[in-house]
């Protein structure tokens, strides 16, 4: 486990630690194929979110699971928040519910062929 320091020292270690953190995401989504983004909870988690967002802006096609039997959306047209939901349909994905439905929605991405 690691050991910081409180106060001041522990403050701007975080601080460095959480720029690491959020430069490795940036770089694990620029390099990844797909993005998958668990949408359970009463809204979706802003860091999901926010990947969802830079994903989409990065052209990355998006599959949501959303297992959770809450409501979430803005209205009974949607699943989830309306622009998470819309960056995940307009790069070609979709939202499951049910992880059994994750190999037919990966084949339904674009540039994929069913195996």
């Amino acid at each position: 486990m690691l050991q910081l320091p409180f106060g001041a020292e522990r403050r701007d270690a975080w601080r460095r630690i959480n720029l690491e953190i959020g430069r490795k995401n940036q770089r694990l989504i620029d390099e990844c194929d797909v993005i998958f983004a668990v949408l359970d909870g009463t809204d979706v988690d802003s860091g999901t979110a926010t990947e969802i967002g830079y994903g989409f802006a990065r052209q990355k096609p998006i599959l949501g699971y959303r297992g959770d039997f809450r409501l979430s959306a803005d209205n009974e047209g949607g699943i989830v928040n309306l622009q998470v939901e819309y960056f995940i349909r307009a790069s070609g994905g979709d939202i499951i519910n049910q992880i059994s439905d994750l190999p037919s929605a990966l084949a339904r991405l674009p540039g994929r062929t069913q195996t």
